[in-house]
């Protein structure tokens, strides 16, 4: 395999400040591996190869001047729900959107470590769905079995870390948007700690419930991304304590004591927990057992969560459909969300607003009692592709709570979350486990996953696509990622 496609962050970032590699080769073997893979994944709805060719030389001639950046020449992606500057922001959406003049607060942070974007990667319209498929990009799919989603929003962000087009990259999370695709792809995916990085130009993201958050192999990697594109902008509503990230990775987090939670947030809907992936979860307490945490059963008491997600969800949707400008081209799905937002954003958006102190005190009662929550990331390995496009939005809602039902209560609470690596189900599908924690705990959080990866070492293991060379850009009936 090609370094550009074996190596992490922060292996490509040492490679470059010690001279080995060049930021040029890098980029051209990352844009080659992603032409490559574009006709079988679809990960990408914009590809940079000009202007990200531009940067590495830039980022080569600071290397050799001696300047250094934690990301100096490094590749990387971040998901179409980010302004780049030069490119279109779509967000999923079909039609013609304006080219954006300035970068977001997190690609500006990005750039400023020395990062190079070479894409924008897809999500489904406006985030909403645990797939990514949709009439303005087609389907996106899993490294792992491609007949499978590697799940949303932020699926074309896990799609290419996964297949090792770039070494990690930036989603969103909503409602378990980052973890999710996380989860069945088999990376770590961290959703921090609301406004760890900033969503400017908006002062928050869908009212609060969606953050920034990155996707890599290694907890180490993902560490590193999110110190690089965190911090605030003056204008956000949102501006948690600064925390470096990076140094709890290597760091022991200490005997801890870890409740494991099977029992998801009320919904009102029907939802069970697949048996492959129950006993995937388990598997993981047994391993944090045997690493010298103390593991009980014990459930958050999660009360009437549900409701205070519902306004702030759709209330976010109506709000992104004024920018979109061809509104009768967006899924009917879509249309009735941000209808039922309409309806919601007013009185009811207050209320479920006013209610997240409550919330954050009687979920958090269980922080009392323990430092981490173990909870499954998703209730099901990855569906098919198609399974649930086609659906009403009722039952779409419906499929995906069964399918996505642990992730999302955190994004209402605004606390932190990571998911990792947990196994695989039958055919080769990733599965995830979610480490949860309270206000401000992506330290913590980051020291157990990092605890848990050098026990597990699933970074070692890799998707493996028949038929397609990421070496060069060519196809080749015999080659594979292994």
């Amino acid at each position: 395999m090609s370094p550009a496609l074996s190596q992490g962050l922060a292996e490509q970032a040492r490679a470059l400040a010690e001279g080995e590699v060049s930021s040029r080769a890098l980029v051209e073997r990352s844009l080659a591996a992603i032409e490559a893979a574009q006709p079988l994944l679809n990960p990408f709805r914009r590809i940079r190869a000009e202007a990200a060719l531009a940067e590495a030389d830039a980022a080569d001639r600071k290397l050799a001047a001696g300047e250094r950046a934690p990301l100096l020449g490094v590749p990387v992606a971040v998901k179409d729900d980010m302004d780049v500057a030069g490119e279109p922001t779509a967000f999923g959406c079909p039609g013609e959107f304006p080219v954006k003049e300035a970068d977001c607060e997190a690609v500006r942070r990005l750039r400023n470590a020395g990062a190079v974007v070479v894409g924008k990667t897809n999500t489904p319209e406006l985030g909403q769905w645990p797939f990514t498929e949709g009439q303005a990009f087609g389907d996106t799919r899993n490294p792992w079995n491609t007949d499978h989603t590697p799940g949303g929003s932020s699926g074309g962000a896990a799609a290419a870390v996964a297949a090792g087009l770039v070494p990690a990259a930036l989603g969103s999370d909503g409602a378990g948007s980052v973890r999710i695709p996380a989860a069945w792809t088999h990376l770590v995916g961290i959703k921090p700690q609301r406004g760890r990085i900033s969503t400017w130009p908006d002062e928050e993201a869908f009212n609060g419930i969606t953050g920034i958050g990155p996707l890599a192999r290694t907890v180490a990697d993902a560490a590193l991304l999110l110190d690089a594109a965190s911090g605030s902008h003056p204008g956000d509503l949102h501006r948690p304590p600064p925390q470096a990230m990076l140094p709890a990775a290597a760091r022991e987090p200490g005997r801890l004591r870890i409740a494991l939670s099977l029992r998801p947030a009320f919904t009102g809907t029907p939802k069970s927990l697949h048996p492959a992936v129950r006993s995937a979860v388990t598997g993981v307490a047994e391993r944090l057992a045997a690493l010298g945490h103390e593991v009980v059963e014990a459930d958050p008491k999660y009360g009437p969560v549900g409701l205070t997600f519902v306004p702030r969800a759709t209330a976010g949707v109506r709000d992104w459909c004024a920018r979109v400008p061809d509104r009768t081209l967006l899924d009917p799905r879509t249309r009735s969300a941000a209808r039922l937002g309409r309806l919601l954003c007013g009185g009811p958006l207050r209320l479920a607003r006013s209610a997240e102190a409550r919330l954050h005190a009687r979920v958090g009662e269980i922080f009392r009692r323990v430092d981490v929550v173990l909870t499954p990331t998703t209730a099901t390995p990855p569906p098919r592709i198609g399974a649930m496009i086609a659906l009403s939005g009722w039952r779409t809602d419906r499929a995906m709570i069964a399918a996505c039902p642990y992730a999302w209560p955190w994004n209402v609470l605004g606390w932190p979350g990571i998911s990792v690596p947990a196994g695989f189900a039958d055919g080769g599908l990733p599965l995830g486990a979610q480490l949860l924690g309270p206000a401000n705990s992506e330290p913590l959080l980051i020291s157990l996953a990092a605890q848990l990866e050098s026990d597990q070492r699933w970074y070692e293991r890799w998707p493996s696509l028949e038929g397609l060379s990421l070496e060069d850009g060519e196809t080749d009936k015999d080659a594979a990622i292994a």
